[in-house]
């Protein structure tokens, strides 16, 4: 048994907001945006699915803007951690 087609919606919509904002900018090398990418999945809700379409199919317009909204603003805020070099917690 496998779960392979599990995953978390957010990390698309995070991951395509990085790849549009911020991978063009020279002081932020593939590390940076990963650690990016992994505190501001760190600020979102999970929404698990097994396909997009799933999702896509049962958000009515105004949930997929929220998501959005969230999204930039996890990313935003998480960027500005890390230029900031703002230590995070990583323990419980």
């Amino acid at each position: 048994m496998t779960f392979d087609n599990m995953h978390n919606y957010y990390e698309a919509l995070v991951l395509e907001r990085i790849v549009n904002t911020l991978a063009r900018e020279s002081e932020l090398d593939q590390e940076l945006l990963e650690d990016i990418a992994c505190l501001a999945l760190n600020q979102l809700p999970a929404r698990y699915v097994r396909h997009d379409v799933d999702m896509a199919l049962f958000l009515s317009t105004r949930e997929r803007e929220k998501m959005q909204h969230r999204v930039n603003e996890a990313v935003l805020h998480a960027a500005q951690q890390i230029r900031e070099g703002t230590p995070t917690k990583t323990g419980p």
